[in-house]
């Protein structure tokens, strides 16, 4: 493997990386604020492209088509909080997990019955001619995605530091019992987690569709490859997501290129099984407090 081979595959990873983070991202806050795992993270991921596609073939902006995208997938997400997650906060994780289950299915059916079994695509935000580095090209799109995700990682990290809020839903992810005891409103810091969640999902979704094409189906791979890089950095820890998202997709690439294409997927789950086994907590393994 030559040096431009090394730095094209290294490229390649840090943009699928940088989506892995972004679905990472997801499901830590989601299970911060509920300690539930969403398993229809990834369909919220392909919800966002297939809005977008929808609605700029139905004649918007693109930059339209990336913030109505990002607005409808907000109300489905607090939608799905609000018809099947509330009900169920007393009933138990185990039915708050099946009813994400649940919901993976029916936002896959739906994009299916909408959209049809093809998969679509966008035009590039700002062109595709390649930009040379090193030797090797990258399409701006991927500038896009990485400056979106080191956008949203920021941003966060002032929210949760900075904000009076953003300390009442790390209060609620340490210790819900004690942060409602306080008179924080848990039910706020939920409906706020799933929103957001469904913000950066659309958002993800929107930008990697130019790059890579977007059907019905795509969600599920997403979910699973965003859930190993969570298990990865830590389930629980934003820093951990991140970083467990773009060493994912660094290894991915590069299995790619030392080992087989063929083999790309089934890197995610070799690298989820070893974390189980070997390290659980992840790389940055965030203390689960007691949610009561």
């Amino acid at each position: 493997m030559t040096f431009e081979q090394f730095l094209q595959y290294i490229f390649s990873g840090v943009t699928s990386g940088s989506v892995y983070a972004l679905t990472a991202m997801g499901f830590t806050l989601v299970f911060n604020a509920t300690q539930i795992i969403n398993f229809s993270q990834g369909q919220l991921v392909m919800l966002g492209g297939m809005i977008a596609v929808g609605l700029y073939g139905a004649g918007a902006p693109l930059w339209g088509a990336f913030l109505g995208s990002v607005a409808i997938v907000v109300l489905v997400a607090v939608g799905f909080e609000r018809i099947a997650i509330r009900p169920l906060l007393r009933k138990g994780i185990l039915a708050q997990v099946i009813a994400t289950v649940g919901a993976s299915f029916v936002f896959e059916t739906a994009a299916m019955l909408i959209w049809g079994r093809d998969a679509v695509t966008l035009p590039a935000f700002s062109g595709e001619e390649p930009l040379s580095v090193g030797g090797a090209t990258v399409v701006p799109q991927t500038l896009w995605v990485v400056g979106l995700t080191i956008v949203i990682v920021v941003a966060l990290q002032l929210f949760y530091r900075k904000s009076l809020f953003g300390k009442a839903v790390r209060a609620c992810a340490v210790d819900a019992t004690s942060a409602r005891l306080q008179g924080i409103s848990y039910s706020r810091v939920v409906i706020f987690s799933f929103a957001l969640t469904g913000a950066i999902s659309a958002a993800a979704g929107v930008m990697i569709t130019p790059i890579s094409f977007m059907g019905f189906h795509s969600g599920s791979l997403l979910g699973m490859k965003g859930f190993a890089a969570a298990m990865l950095g830590g389930l629980g820890n934003p820093v951990g997501a991140v970083l467990g998202g773009f060493i994912l997709g660094i290894v991915e690439a590069l299995g790619v290129g030392v080992v087989s294409a063929g083999y790309k997927d089934a890197i995610a789950f070799v690298i989820l099984l070893l974390v189980l086994f070997v390290r659980p907590v992840g790389l940055l393994g965030a203390k689960m407090g007691n949610r009561g």
